[in-house]
């Protein structure tokens, strides 16, 4: 299966660079992934636990960058072992070009299955592929652009009930709704 896509990050080229190259921020952008070491020189290992459809595995597996022209492209190709659940692997070409909001982050994956996973059918693999890129590409995008703090009107609610340590209500839809 190939899938592709965009993000506009809102950094610096050579910020997104070098969170590509960050085992941490790859750790916590991978969704499922309970631990990665290594190094992009010498390639990272990790432990990552998924549920695909009924089959929930814990794969162990390798991540190589090639292909590296610093700081505009990777490939990034991986293969995971799930035990009898089955493997994947894969590749995705990461392209990075200036943006007038920061840096465009550009990719095409390309990625197997076998095992119980390939029996599950293209349909599930498929969905739960792109759901896997989806994720792991805003948790990237989350993570190199920092929290960020949602714009409140502050003329809604006075300053001295939040000074005065009153917890904010909240209302529900409903409450929204009337206004």
């Amino acid at each position: 299966m190939n899938l592709n896509g965009s993000r506009i990050i809102a950094a610096d080229r050579a910020t997104v660079w070098s969170a590509l190259n960050d085992p941490e921020i790859l750790k916590a952008c991978i969704p499922g992934c309970q631990e990665m070491t290594g190094s992009p020189e010498e390639g990272f290992e990790a432990v990552v636990v998924q549920k695909v459809g009924p089959v929930k595995a814990t794969f162990k597996g390798a991540v190589q960058l090639s292909n590296v022209v610093v700081p505009e492209s990777c490939t990034i190709s991986g293969e995971g072992k799930g035990g009898a659940a089955g493997f994947a692997k894969g590749a995705a070409d990461v392209k990075l070009s200036d943006a007038e909001e920061g840096t465009e982050l550009f990719y095409e994956v390309e990625a197997k299955v076998g095992g119980k996973l390939a029996q599950l059918g293209s349909r599930i693999i498929d969905g739960f592929a792109k759901k896997m890129a989806d994720q792991f590409f805003e948790n990237f995008k989350s993570q190199v652009e920092g929290p960020q703090v949602p714009a409140e009107d502050s003329a809604d609610e006075p300053a001295e009930d939040v000074a005065a340590g009153e917890p904010e209500k909240k209302k529900g839809w409903l409450g929204r709704l009337r206004g």
